[in-house]
């Protein structure tokens, strides 16, 4: 019993470790990679929030390098075509809401969606990880709650224009995210991350995020629900 106490919990340098670690990394690199695309984009939708926007993106850019760093640390290589095809439905999404200047629907997909996701995944991914990365994550996840803010006082501020499209994009995107999850349900497991912690963390920051805007416990616990039908 002794030993146990002492082993560590995860062998960070098992090829099996190593595997899963090469999809969850390459994952939250593509997610960082979106966002700085994602604000540079909003940046021209709404230039009077320009020079915000254009750190909001500088930021996220810094993450990513940080999460290569990570995977270099690991001597793992990200399977970042696998990341791609991961975020695919987001990405298709936004930028065709971008195209239809649809600010609201792209800050829903950005500022809540995204941001929802990377907090609660690093939040669980924190206790587990090996120290460097740790150090790194825990760095990110503090600044990823200014760019969930920055999108939460925007909605707020416009909250009444932008209930209906805010409640159509909830309904066309958070079905996704529940399929993302179970995408990774093993890869994740195998990090010491468990679906059922991230969905709690998801949903608690999600629905935080939409009390915050301006929406009532009965239309949160609704607009939840599109999620939980794909679960």
């Amino acid at each position: 019993m002794q030993q146990l106490a002492v082993s560590p919990e995860f062998d960070y340098q098992s090829e099996t470790y190593k595997d899963a670690y090469s999809r969850i990394d390459a994952i939250v690199i593509e997610g960082e990679q979106e966002a700085h695309d994602n604000y540079i984009k909003l940046a021209e939708l709404l230039p009077d929030q320009q020079d915000e926007l254009i750190r909001l993106s500088k930021m996220e850019n810094r993450h990513m390098k940080g999460f290569q760093a990570c995977g270099r640390n690991l001597d793992v290589k990200p399977d970042m075509e696998f990341a791609n095809k991961y975020f695919a439905d987001l990405h298709q999404n936004f930028q065709q809401a971008a195209a239809a200047d649809q600010v609201v629907t792209c800050l829903l997909i950005q500022s809540l969606i995204i941001e929802c996701f990377a907090i609660a995944a690093y939040n669980i991914y924190i206790p587990v990880a090996d120290p460097f990365a740790r150090k790194i994550t825990e760095g990110v996840v503090k600044e990823e709650y200014t760019h969930l803010n920055f999108g939460e006082v925007w909605l707020q501020e416009h909250f009444e224009e932008s209930k209906a499209e805010l409640e159509a994009a909830n309904r066309q995107n958070l079905p996704i995210v529940w399929r993302m999850l179970n995408e990774v349900e093993q890869d994740a497991h195998i990090l010491g991350m468990e679906k059922e912690a991230l969905v709690e963390d998801f949903m608690i920051a999600y629905g935080e995020a939409l009390s915050n805007i301006g929406f009532t416990t009965r239309d949160i616990m609704r607009m939840s629900a599109y999620g939980l039908t794909a679960a």
